[in-house]
């Protein structure tokens, strides 16, 4: 899994254990916040201050276009889910759309301001009950009960972020669902749920499976009182896949990005290596009613 966080004290120990939503939001929450100033600074360039990046293949809505052409953003309510330092709500800002960037983790929030203060671009605030607003706007909040009332939006995105932290991701599709207009568009990209067969590793060591694909149990990191300090959780194609219609969506297209030959960073357990032999991002593609 995901390296855990740098806390005092003795190393998180590693298991897999039943986390439900409460422990894994609290748990999660802080690691986030313990950790976005690592997590920006090792992934930052990648991802850039204005790209949006579906995973670390490096695949570009620019150039897949999955959201829609860009010339259809233009006036779009747009909510991006796991937002982070809000990297991509910025390049749809860019080509005109009006993002909500919400995230768990104010810390990866904080992130979004410095980098809109950097640029001259400052993104205010809002309460997590206002509406969008016309300009792209920063909300703390949980995936599971998105703070906007029905039919408030054009398209919701999440990149690579939120679900796979979330114990109950069919209730994300069921909010994503409420939030969307009449034929809206919910595009999302995980890791590819491959991965929890294999070692988190980028060298040879991670290409041979050693656990079983189908095993549904979280991946949790506990302090030395039991406590989760850190919560991941599987669902395979298939389980999305029924997520995702029990919703009421209809899914349209699964993206499984190849690595490309420019492409020689490592990320995580991810590299060249192992992303020319094996998926590391599933980004699916759903239509509202």
């Amino acid at each position: 899994m995901i390296q855990g966080p740098e806390i005092q004290g003795p190393e998180p120990e590693a298991t897999r254990r039943t986390a439900g939503s409460t422990e894994s939001s609290r748990a999660n929450r802080r690691w986030w916040d313990r950790n976005a100033d690592d997590y920006q600074r090792e992934h930052g360039d990648f991802l850039g201050d204005g790209r949006f990046v579906w995973g670390p293949e490096g695949l570009d809505e620019a150039e897949a276009a999955l959201l829609g052409p860009a010339a259809g953003l233009k006036g779009l309510d747009v909510l991006e889910v796991g937002a982070g330092a809000a990297q991509c709500s910025r390049w749809l800002a860019a080509r005109g759309a009006r993002p909500v960037a919400l995230d768990l983790s104010h810390r990866q929030l904080q992130h979004a301001r410095r980098i809109d203060l950097e640029a001259g671009d400052a993104v205010a605030d809002v309460p997590a009950a206002a509406a969008p607003a016309a300009a792209p706007a920063l909300v703390q909040a949980d995936a599971g009960a998105l703070p906007f009332a029905d039919a408030s939006f054009d398209l919701v995105c999440s990149a690579y972020g939120a679900l796979p932290f979330i114990a109950d991701t069919a209730r994300v599709h069921r909010e994503v669902a409420r939030v969307l207009r009449p034929g809206g568009r919910w595009v999302f990209s995980v890791t590819h749920p491959v991965r929890w067969a294999f070692p988190d590793e980028p060298g040879p060591e991670g290409l041979t499976a050693v656990a079983s694909y189908f095993d549904r149990t979280p991946y949790v990191e506990q302090d030395d009182r039991g406590l989760a300090v850190y919560v991941e959780h599987h669902r395979t194609l298939g389980d999305r896949v029924r997520e995702i219609t029990a919703a009421g969506l209809r899914l349209v297209d699964l993206v499984e990005p190849e690595w490309p030959d420019w492409n020689g960073q490592e990320w995580g357990g991810w590299s060249p290596l192992r992303g020319r032999l094996l998926p590391g991002t599933a980004v699916f593609v759903c239509l509202a009613p």
